[in-house]
């Protein structure tokens, strides 16, 4: 049970409390909160954007998906899925599909779903398929400072 180097430096740094939570390997984080039993709004995901001045990453629910029309609306026209080659140049420490949705350690500007905000309790993959890290909202708020927030998400397709 371990989590990405770059995230426990900056967990350790920042004096976040957190505990991990060892799962069964799953390749979706709708998968990972059913597997763990917990529910799909209190995991939260990063995915990744490029713009011309370089990478975001949004973070928001498990249950929800990214709108890139609001995301657009809010950071500007050129806003896009970063490709998987750029997520790995970025997360070089995280497995694929693994990324942990804590931008200030990575480097990177930080937009929050406000949906996220609303959870009492807050779960991410630690930078693999097998561990969770698991915090109160208050801990999760600190973990993106200098974050924007907005609503760029919506219901996951069934």
């Amino acid at each position: 049970m371990t989590i990405a180097p770059t995230l426990q430096r900056y967990l350790s740094n920042q004096n976040i409390a957190y505990d991990l939570v060892p799962h069964q390997p799953t390749m979706s984080s709708l998968r990972t909160a059913e597997a763990c039993r917990i529910a799909g709004d209190c995991l939260a995901k990063g995915v990744v954007l490029r713009d011309s001045d370089g990478y975001w990453l949004a973070v928001l629910p498990a249950s929800r998906q990214v709108q890139l029309a609001s995301l657009r609306a809010d950071l500007g026209d050129d806003v896009d899925l970063a490709s998987e080659r750029e997520i790995e140049q970025v997360f070089r420490d995280c497995d694929r599909g693994a990324v942990p949705p804590v931008g200030a350690c990575y480097g990177l500007n930080v937009i929050v779903d406000d949906s996220i905000g609303r959870q009492p309790e807050v779960y991410f993959e630690g930078g693999d398929h097998t561990t969770l890290v698991h915090m109160n909202q208050a801990e999760f708020a600190r973990l993106n400072p200098a974050a924007r927030h907005g609503s760029f998400s919506g219901s996951q397709p069934h």
